[in-house]
């Protein structure tokens, strides 16, 4: 399983904070709008060659954590 840790990180001088690419400035926000957009991983990874599979499904795994920490905040509210 990736370790998304390796391949995302957050740095407070990078793109003023907010999760990006290891060793690249693309945040995990513009490729979720990429392909919300509709653009495929194939176009994505065509168009940033320094960007590689294991990036996107790092991306996916970053998004869905965030929903699940999300969900759970919001069960905790209510039940509290």
């Amino acid at each position: 399983m990736i370790d998304r840790t390796d391949l995302i990180t957050i740095d407070p001088d990078i793109r003023g904070g907010k999760p990006c690419i290891r060793g690249t400035r693309m945040t995990v926000y513009d490729i979720l709008e990429y392909m919300e957009g509709g653009i495929s991983e194939a176009e994505i990874l065509a168009d940033f060659p320094s960007l590689k599979a294991e990036h996107l499904r790092a991306v996916s795994m970053f998004a869905a954590q965030g929903e699940r920490r999300l969900a759970m905040a919001q069960h905790h509210e209510i039940s509290g």
